[in-house]
């Protein structure tokens, strides 16, 4: 139940609660920090996410964040240009990077309409030689998978997908049976 009189640390709440993964207490627990505890935090997260949201948009080449039209790993002209990683959202660019495993470019397919396609057949035309699927494993994306193949089938490309399986340091027990199923059936020779 909200506190009376308390409405706008209550929309505090409502807005921070609207967040993904986070709950009504941790909403509460936030909120009280920022305006009791650290109001200069809260300050300075507020002008964070209004540069954001001000300054941050897509990439135009490959649906990544940019501040600019063209985001930095595009114009990098050293990174691989014949390999290209399509990914689910935005956000698994970060997650690929932060390893610092992978040295080609990226597209983000969100959606599969006739644009999205397009974008795609003029980003590999000519340049890409590999394409790198890191979808979350699934037999909805299996389709996707089989869906891009057959739109880029005039291209010469090797299609290739991210390893799945069983998780380093995981018991068996812990995991599901389509993950165990494609560890097993994907096994490597030692």
């Amino acid at each position: 139940m909200k506190q009376k009189g308390l409405e706008k640390f209550n929309n505090l709440v409502d807005a921070l609660s609207a967040l993904p993964t986070v709950g009504k207490k941790s909403a509460l627990r936030f909120a009280y920090h920022m305006v009791l505890n650290d109001s200069f935090m809260a300050l300075k997260l507020a002008h964070a996410i209004e540069n954001a949201v001000t300054h941050i948009r897509r990439c135009e080449e490959c649906g990544g964040l940019s501040e600019d039209e063209i985001c930095d790993i595009c114009i990098d002209e050293h990174r691989d240009s014949k390999k290209l990683c399509i990914v689910e959202s935005a956000k698994d660019i970060f997650i690929i990077e932060e390893g610092g495993i992978y040295d080609g470019k990226y597209f983000v397919l969100e959606n599969l309409d006739e644009e999205q396609i397009d974008r795609l057949k003029r980003l590999i035309e000519g340049r890409v030689e590999e394409v790198i699927f890191a979808f979350t494993p699934s037999l909805a994306n299996d389709g996707v998978i089989l869906f891009i193949e057959d739109k880029l089938k005039d291209f010469d490309l090797t299609f290739t997908k991210i390893a799945q399986g069983v998780p380093t340091g995981v018991n068996l027990e812990n995991v599901d049976l389509l993950s165990l199923s494609k560890a097993i059936n994907d096994r490597v020779k030692i």
